[in-house]
């Protein structure tokens, strides 16, 4: 076979061109610390990259609701704490207005003051988060409790308790519910002991303030059932957290596994391959020397 200046001329700068594409290949990995820069350069990592960025994604959208869970069940906590305290300063003022020595303007004073609760309590039920109404289950639109009303009175599809538990996905196929149930919270019985309360203080009537204590007992009772039962959701969705935590975690690492060079490894690559490319240049620089023709051109 006859090797002539042109074959050697065409190899040597065919083998030069892969050279310089090792080298950019490197080069480019370095400064995009990725395998690849696109597709075509390995489709399997490729492929595999979408599919754990799409599990990273779905973990990262998890978090966000459990961010949404804690606000709603902070608010809740805080609600239902600040609705105990009123309820408990109402019972208070009943087993003082029970007593005898009390003067018509007496029970009137105290019976001011159950009103102004009696306020708080329906501001309290009309909290919003987000323009939401936490309160009322799915119907997140409408307020719970309408004000001023005499008694206070509550929606009528929380009246009739067919309301839902607004819920959020933590979880593939896992919800949470972020708001308490509201008609064991601010419910028709609550405004109804309170009003009762208010208009027998009112009346200068005591003889009714020992029943309506008793279901003013009852209704305080409910309501602290529905507060541990939020606390058991609260100390659940912090173990859902931590255990989400650890998934976001493990999905960077196989992303990265995945995707990230080795940086010791691509910058010996890169050393090694320009060694590689000056020793190809300079053997290439004494093969092609200039021919007889060149000379005699």
């Amino acid at each position: 076979m006859r090797v002539t200046q042109s074959m050697l001329s065409n190899n040597s700068l065919r083998n030069l061109s892969e050279s310089y594409k090792r080298l950019g290949k490197y080069q480019d990995q370095i400064s995009s610390q990725r395998k690849i820069t696109k597709p075509s350069d390995d489709p399997v990592v490729a492929m595999k990259g979408m599919y754990y960025r799409s599990n990273l994604t779905e973990v990262e959208q998890y978090k966000r609701n459990l961010s949404e869970l804690y606000v709603w069940m902070d608010h809740s906590e805080a609600g239902i704490d600040q609705a105990n305290s009123g309820l408990q300063r109402i019972r208070e003022l009943v087993i003082q207005g029970q007593s005898g020595t009390n003067s018509p303007e007496n029970r009137q004073a105290i019976a001011r003051e159950i009103e102004q609760l009696k306020e708080d309590l329906v501001n309290v039920a009309n909290t919003q988060v987000n323009g939401r109404y936490i309160f009322h289950g799915t119907d997140v639109s409408n307020p719970p409790v309408v004000p001023n009303s005499n008694p206070p009175q509550v929606a009528s599809n929380l009246a009739s308790s067919s309301i839902d538990g607004y819920k959020v996905e933590v979880s593939k196929g896992v919800s949470l519910k972020a708001n308490v149930n509201p008609a064991n919270v601010f419910n028709q019985e609550l405004f109804n002991v309170v009003q009762g309360i208010q208009n027998s203080l009112e009346n200068n009537d005591p003889t009714q303030l020992n029943g309506l204590l008793g279901q003013l007992d009852s209704v305080m009772d409910t309501l602290s059932g529905e507060r541990s039962e939020l606390g058991a959701r609260y100390n659940r969705l912090e173990m859902v957290e931590a255990r989400i935590e650890q998934q976001e975690v493990m999905a960077n690492q196989i992303l990265s596994d995945n995707e990230d060079i080795d940086m010791e490894k691509a910058v010996t690559d890169l050393t090694v391959q320009e060694s590689v490319h000056r020793a190809a240049l300079s053997v290439g620089a004494r093969i092609l020397q200039p021919s007889l023709m060149d000379f005699l051109r």
